[in-house]
């Protein structure tokens, strides 16, 4: 690759997914100053299809297909994605060239101004708790009955404006990543511990996909490439691949590494916990296992960490990461300086109140998130009970444009990317000091908590969770 070619990156147009590739053209730029980087911007299929519900579209590549186009056509050199957001089979010919540091992983619960001090135990019964993810609603509704769980949708700035403005919600849960990273972790209430509310697989790391035979690019991307998280989230993503789970099913992890005494040639322990769920969270499935690895972390702690700065707020949330709820011995006190937030969405409370989804009379169950407004309600809401006379119907159980689902999941079939055979590390390329032992004996882990939970009758809560979802 010649040193004056720009070096084009794709995203998503969404602004935590510029966020995210902004940070990492940033580690980049610290290690290749004289390197100049180009972002290129596209919608997914995610974010075009406004109408139908997300687990009716398919799970497939929902918001990677048109990057990954790009990236096999050359149109980018890499992307930048969420790695909750990648299928663990990549199209043919495409892999996880790096995945970053990972942020904290765990889930955070984001309280309304007059529960202030509250947590999940303290919140009123009967409190109306916000989220449209599966795997956080049947936990809440497991552990936490004297809750109410409802459906919120829109994207993260849209749904802290909902539970400021709407005085619909007491609170609402998201990702902890994904707060730090757009500026807004002075708003978590509680960090929800992993023992309490399991966490997606993959959840708060980055990763980058590349072209598989482009050298030069994954030698550009070592650098940013941790090992440490590579390991962790290859046991993740064998997990959920041996088990076929995907966003239309309550699949969650917990997943820890830690240092031991030497046994015989092994430095650590890594453990994963899996868990499955009906979607009320009546019937719940656990599993945990370890496995030992050679694995020795001799690098810099903090190098690169996404914490860096933000030792105090950290040290309040009880950060999983050792070392980094104290400060950091490389952080000056110009970094202590916490970054400006960034700032919500100008939407009116008006039209808050009169987002077309908040007045459709189909109860849509939690999970079924749309990406936009559906155009069934595209007219003030006003105009719906008339709409609905129109179709000669009084309240519909289920969306007018319910066979429009099957057209849009056809389509989805027609143009997913041809994959290749079984990938036995879930798309990510071998770390570069990584004894490949290790690889295989993560990706083992995985496997192994996967079957044992199957045996226990996983597949079998996870089918009636599809059916139920995709009805």
């Amino acid at each position: 690759m010649s040193e004056k070619k720009v070096i084009k990156v794709g995203s998503r147009k969404s602004e935590l997914a510029l966020i995210q590739t902004r940070h990492v053209i940033s580690l980049l730029k610290e290690e290749y100053p004289d390197r100049e980087f180009e972002i290129v911007t596209m919608n997914t299929l995610g974010d075009k299809v406004l109408d139908i519900p997300l687990p009716k579209i398919g799970e497939k590549s929902l918001f990677t297909k048109e990057l990954e186009t790009a990236l096999k056509t050359g149109y980018v050199d890499f992307v930048v994605h969420s790695l909750k957001d990648l299928p663990t089979t990549l199209p043919e010919g495409m892999a996880i060239g790096a995945v970053l540091t990972r942020e904290d992983p765990r889930d955070a619960l984001v309280v309304h101004e007059k529960f202030k001090g509250c947590n999940l135990n303290t919140l009123p019964k009967g409190s109306v708790i916000g989220t449209s993810s599966l795997r956080r609603s049947a936990q809440l509704s497991r552990k936490y009955p004297s809750l109410i769980v409802e459906s919120i949708r829109g994207n993260l700035n849209t749904r802290l404006k909902k539970l400021d403005e709407l005085n619909k919600y007491s609170a609402i849960v998201l990702a902890t990543a994904g707060l730090q990273r757009i500026g807004w972790y002075e708003r978590i209430s509680e960090i929800l511990e992993p023992d309490d509310i399991m966490y997606a697989v993959g959840q708060g790391a980055l990763a980058v996909e590349c072209r598989k035979n482009d050298q030069e690019i994954l030698d550009l991307l070592s650098p940013v490439y941790e090992l440490e998280t590579a390991l962790k989230v290859l046991a993740e993503r064998s997990f959920l691949k041996t088990l076929g789970g995907g966003c239309s099913a309550p699949v969650a992890v917990t997943c820890n590494l830690d240092s031991i005494e030497q046994k015989e040639d092994k430095h650590t322990k890594l453990t994963l916990k899996g868990g499955v769920w009906s979607l009320d969270g009546q019937i719940e499935i656990i599993d945990e296992t370890s496995t030992y690895l050679s694995y020795t972390n001799n690098s810099k702690k903090c190098k690169n960490c996404p914490y860096k700065g933000k030792a105090k707020e950290l040290s309040n949330y009880k950060t999983q990461t050792a070392g980094c709820s104290k400060r950091c011995s490389s952080t000056t006190e110009e970094e202590d300086v916490p970054k400006k937030k960034q700032k919500l969405e100008e939407v009116p409370i008006e039209l808050l109140k009169e987002d077309p989804h908040e007045h459709c009379p189909v109860e849509i169950p939690i999970g079924s998130d749309f990406m936009g407004k559906c155009p069934y309600l595209q007219k003030d809401p006003e105009d719906v009970k008339k709409v609905l006379e129109d179709l000669e119907m009084k309240i519909p159980t289920q969306c007018p444009f319910k066979s429009a689902s099957k057209e849009i999941s056809t389509s989805q079939n027609e143009i997913s990317p041809s994959v290749s055979e079984e990938d036995e590390y879930c798309g990510l390329v071998p770390h570069g000091k990584a004894e490949i032992q290790d690889f295989r004996d993560a990706a083992l882990l995985g496997r192994k908590v996967a079957e044992r939970m199957i045996e226990k009758g996983a597949s079998e809560v996870m089918a009636k969770a599809r059916a139920t979802i995709h009805v």
